[in-house]
Order: structure tokens, then sequence, then C-alpha cells
């Protein structure tokens, strides 16, 4: 057997195994989540980092301003890999099925029907969680279960079938790490040159 064929088998076996959560699409709690999961898309996280440093640079508070830094570089991090992801893939959304579910490597199609894999909304929400929970260990707990909800709700509104949640939720935790691995590593070099006293010479 083919690995193409391997993988079709694997897609029809998992379209077949959310079938019945997908009945739940019209349903009243997944309508009610639904504006949650529209605030892990790429601007509403952007625009909450930028208005997280913002006020942390405007109140004097360093905490506040290393939490806008970090959500912000992992957010760039994790949407940068997403789109690396999704052009290498195309995976048509369960909504968007007729007859059988279709991934192929990619085409560099604009059709976000056929941009499933993996979930661009998972891979932000759980990079700025992450970074929440790193420098704010206190909320750690409430923000990922916000990411968590946002997340899984794709799947009963078939905009994503699971594997691309957690593949989504592997590219978020990843960027976060990297994101933060850099942050760290800039921070010595940025206050060294921010905190140097003037030379007796430059005077």
């Amino acid at each position: 057997m083919s690995t193409k064929e391997i993988v079709r088998q694997v897609a029809v076996a998992e379209h077949r195994l959310i079938e019945p959560v997908l009945a739940w699409q019209d349903g009243k709690l997944v309508r009610a989540l639904t504006p949650l999961c529209k605030l892990a898309d790429e601007t509403p996280l952007m625009v909450l980092s930028g208005a997280t440093l913002t006020a942390g640079l405007v109140l004097r508070r360093p905490g506040t301003t290393r939490l806008g830094v970090r959500m912000f570089a992992a957010h760039l991090v994790a949407n940068a890999a997403k789109t690396v992801l999704k052009g290498s893939v195309d995976r048509l959304r369960p909504n968007a099925v007729d007859h059988e579910p279709e991934i192929k490597p990619g085409s560099g199609t604009d059709n976000k029907a056929a941009n499933a894999f993996p979930s661009g909304h998972t891979a932000g929400a759980v990079a700025v969680a992450q970074a929440v929970a790193h420098e704010f260990p206190r909320v750690a707990a409430p923000a990922r279960a916000v990411a968590v909800v946002a997340s899984a709700t794709q799947v009963p509104r078939g905009a994503h079938y699971l594997t691309d949640m957690l593949s989504g939720a592997a590219v978020g935790w990843a960027s976060e790490r990297i994101a933060g691995y850099v942050l760290a590593r800039l921070e010595p070099i940025i206050l060294t040159r921010t905190t140097r006293k003037p030379s007796a010479t430059s005077v």
C-alpha cells in the first residue's frame, strides 16, 4: 500500500470519526463559543499583544511590557510556522467535504476551504496562552483553558479535524518556546545598552 493511499484512508477514518460531532455545528453551545474562536484569529491576537505591550509601556510596568513582547513574538513565530505548513499541505475542512475528505501536498492555493492543516487559530491561541503562563504563572490555568476551549470548538464547527487542532497546538507550544529562547538571549544585551553609563570621554 502506498503512502498516498495510507494517508487517504487515515483521512477518511478521521472524517468518519468526527461526523457525529459535526452534528453539533448548529447547536446553541457551539454558536455561543464561536465568538471566542474568532478572538483566537490572527488579527485579534495581534491587537491583544500590542495592547498589552502598550499598557506596560504607558503604565511603566516591566512585567506587563515583557508579557506583551513575549505574546507578540510567540504569535509572530506561530503565524509564520503555520503559514509555511498550510502552504505545504492542502486539506479540505470538514464542512467543505462533499464526497470524500481530501489531503495532498500543497499547491499554493488561496482557497481557505482547502487550508485546514494545521489550525492557525489553535497555534496562535496556544502560543499566546503559553506566553501568559510563562510571565504570569498565577493565571496560567485560565489562559490555557481559554486556549483549549477556543481550539477544541473548531472541530464541532467543522473548521478543523482533530489532527489539525493537535498539530496547531504543537506549533503554538514550540513557537512560544522558540520566542522565549530568543528573548532570553536578547534581554541582557538590551538592558546592558540601555543602562550603560556614558564614558568620561563621551561627556
